[in-house]
């Protein structure tokens, strides 16, 4: 989440008159993330969170995100609903951005977490890929592989002012990567495809929900399971938590018993989640417009990561028991 577009007050009042949500109480813009202009949304009503969706997001693809949100509700996932206005529309316009409101939910995202909490996400994210079952609506991942060389041309020529050597690092692993998915044939379905922790709500060691699925797309089952990996299992220091991972892909194959093909590609499929957040997080370093209210993510955290990834002979690195 992000404030790329501030809202007057006067437009605010106008975009609430059409739901029956009562009156603004109050209006804050939300810091973290990159992607979306987000504000929380207090009303005689309730609260609210309305996003406003940005350049980088294609409208055509706001139906996949909010249909899919009521989707998985609809199949027992714990996420946000979308709020239609007073004449059924859940999606209108707001300061020339596509907008819209979604319910908040109750809870607080972890800035460390536990190995129990690994181990709730792992079977809350295998609970998600079940609920994606039968959904309708498809969109296909445009930062999977084929996503990651116009990023690292994006950055061509200025990465080095992040890290010496950064270009040919990413050129290097984009030839082994690409090669590498090129053999893969796994299981696909609805992912989240960005369940970092501030996407995920615990009230003390329960998990109370999900949030933020506007990267949700079609893609490998398995390859959702390796960014959370990323995303939760390295401490401060980049080192990877083995007992975490064991818990996150334990809780996981629990609920959705992972093939062993899948079991197999963990290491190649978490190289592919670090650079993809890596090249994300570069460009954006890179090009982050200044006064925008958000905050910028180091993309050497992932250069790291991917490097403890190269080293991984198999699953067992990520604490697998075969």
């Amino acid at each position: 989440m992000a404030v790329y577009t501030e809202v007057p007050d006067d437009e605010l009042a106008a975009f609430v008159v059409a739901y029956d949500i009562g009156e603004v109480v109050s209006f804050k813009g939300i810091a973290e993330g990159v992607e979306n202009s987000n504000y929380l949304l207090a009303t005689t009503g309730g609260r609210f969170i309305l996003t406003l969706y940005e350049k980088r997001v294609d409208p055509a693809d706001l139906p996949f995100f909010l249909e899919l949100l009521q989707h998985l509700s609809a199949n027992g996932l714990t996420c946000p609903q979308p709020v239609a206005g007073r004449d059924g529309e859940a999606l209108r316009k707001l300061c020339g951005r596509p907008a819209a409101l979604v319910t908040f939910l109750d809870g607080v995202s972890v800035r460390r977490p536990t190995a129990a909490q690994c181990a709730a996400l792992g079977s809350a994210l295998a609970n998600l890929h079940e609920a994606g079952k039968g959904f309708g609506l498809k969109r296909p991942n445009a930062l999977s592989v084929s996503g990651w060389r116009p990023l690292a041309e994006a950055a061509r020529g200025r990465s080095h002012v992040v890290a010496p050597g950064l270009d040919e690092t990413i050129a290097a692993e984009l030839d082994a990567l690409e090669a590498g998915f090129a053999t893969l044939s796994l299981p696909e379905g609805v992912i989240h495809a960005d369940l970092f922790p501030n996407n995920v709500f615990f009230l003390g060691e329960e998990l109370s929900g999900l949030i933020d699925f506007y990267f949700a797309c079609d893609d490998w089952l398995a390859y959702d399971l390796a960014i959370c990996l990323n995303a939760w299992c390295f401490e401060p220091d980049q080192s990877f938590n083995v007992t975490k991972g064991r818990a996150m892909i334990e809780a996981y194959h629990a609920a959705r018993p992972l093939l062993p093909e899948e079991i197999e590609a963990l290491p190649l499929l978490a190289r592919g989640a670090a650079l993809r957040f890596l090249l994300t997080r570069l460009v954006d370093w890179l090009d982050t417009p200044p006064g925008a209210l958000v905050k910028k993510l180091d993309p050497l955290e992932y250069l790291k990561k991917l490097r403890f990834h190269q080293q991984a002979a198999d699953a067992t690195a990520f604490g697998w028991r075969a």
